[in-house]
This record gives structure tokens, C-alpha cells and sequence, in this order.
């Protein structure tokens, strides 16, 4: 089946899920994949160096996730970091046997889509590649749990806001509609009193988190990786 069928097939099943249309969309199909092969051969080298332990919990997603200390976050709990940073949802699909699927992790926390609506996909394509994500997690790990923290807001990216909540929306009913998913709502503590992004939750450059911003998606995460 090639991709674009798939796509269109995943639209639909999300169609019929949510009651909302989405367009399987171009944006990716000419995804250049290659271009995170290093990074990619970067975790298998450590893989066999030093083999992670199977039934534990996988960060997946974006440079939110490369950029956590997950050791200093979570230090009772066995984590593995697998964000490749600048990355989409369809890439961590597309290399997902060989960075997520072969750790079997018992859960998985995931964080992407901000990079997608950047690069001008619509939030209806960043919700079926995220359902695409779970049909390839659940074919092969039935019994994964699948953590969705949401598409924060930012003050780099403030004109995406509403594009940002309605990803969220579409992925929220989603992961409604199954126990083995979860959607983390990380946005509304992450606003302040005015409604805009507080600002000491991110690091000079106004997008990725600061140490105060993982330390709020730690206190916020704890309590649901039991």
C-alpha cells in the first residue's frame, strides 16, 4: 500500500472517530528521511554499547524531548530518550521500528507537531499522522500505553496558536476513545493570568522549554507514568 493511499485511509478512520473531515494533505510526501540517518545510527550505536532495558518508558518526539534531562526528571524511573530534534510526527513514524519498536516500552511519551504546523501542515494532517504513529506502536506492542503531551503554545510561534488548539482538540478526542491513550494537557498551565505564554518557562530563543518549563511538564507527568 503506498503512502498517500494509507494516509487517505488513516483520514478516514479519524473522520469517522471525531466527525470532523480531514484532508490527507502533501506536506510530507516527499519527506527526506535521510536526512536523520545519523541521528539515527546515532541510537542504535548506543543500543549496542549499552542495551537499554525492555518494558520501560520511551520519550519519543521533537527537541523537547532531546532537550529533557530525563535522568534528572525521572530518577526512579527506567527512561530512554528517543527525540531527534526538528523532527515531525511522520518521522518518528517512519523510523519507528528501529528507535521505538524494538525497546517493547510499556509506555510511551511522545512530543511533536509543533515542527508540522510550522512547516505548514494543517492540524488535521498532524492528527492522522499521529494515528498513523498508533497503528504502527499497536501492531506490533497491543498493550503499549501511548502519552500524548500536547502542542504547547510559545511566544516564537504565537501566530500558530490556533492551529496549535485545534491539533490538540482533534488528537484529545482521539486518545478519549481509547484507555491506551492519554493527551496531556501541558497548555494551559504553561499560560499565565493574561492568557499568553509565561515567559520564564522558555529559554532565550522563545520556543524550546527552560529548566523551569521541564521542571512544570515533570510535576505534571509524574503522577501518570505509574
Amino acid at each position: 500500500m503506498n503512502r498517500r493511499l494509507l494516509c487517505y485511509l488513516l483520514a478516514v478512520e479519524v473522520t469517522a472517530a471525531t466527525g470532523l473531515f480531514l484532508a490527507p494533505g502533501r506536506a510530507d510526501e516527499k519527506a527526506d528521511f535521510a536526512r536523520w540517518e545519523k541521528a539515527i545510527e546515532a541510537f542504535e550505536q548506543k543500543d549496542r554499547d549499552k542495551p537499554p532495558p525492555r518494558n520501560g518508558i520511551l520519550f519519543a518526539g521533537s527537541s523537547s524531548i532531546v532537550r529533557w534531562d530525563l535522568a534528572k526528571s525521572f530518577p526512579d524511573r527506567q527512561v530512554i530518550n528517543r527525540g531527534f530534534g526538528g523532527s515531525q510526527i511522520a518521522d518518528s513514524v517512519h523510523f519507528a521500528p528501529r528507535i521505538i519498536l524494538k525497546h517493547e516500552p510499556r509506555i510511551i511519551v511522545f512530543y511533536a507537531g509543533d515542527n508540522d504546523l510550522a512547516a505548514g501542515k494543517t492540524p488535521e494532517r498532524v492528527a492522522a499522522d499521529f494515528q498513523e504513529l498508533l497503528h504502527a506502536v499497536h501492531k506490533e506492542l497491543p498493550k503499549t500505553r501511548i502519552l500524548f503531551l500536547a502542542i504547547k503554545p510559545s511566544l516564537a510561534r504565537g501566530k500558530l496558536i490556533d492551529k496549535q488548539r485545534h491539533a490538540n482538540s482533534l488528537i484529545e478526542e482521539l486518545c478519549k476513545k481509547d484507555e491506551r491513550l492519554q493527551y496531556v494537557d501541558v497548555v494551559k498551565p504553561m499560560l499565565g493570568d493574561d492568557g499568553k505564554p509565561r515567559e520564564e518557562l522558555f529559554g532565550k530563543d522563545g520556543l524550546h522549554l527552560s529548566e523551569k518549563g521541564y521542571e512544570l511538564w515533570t510535576s505534571i507527568l509524574k503522577p501518570l507514568l505509574k
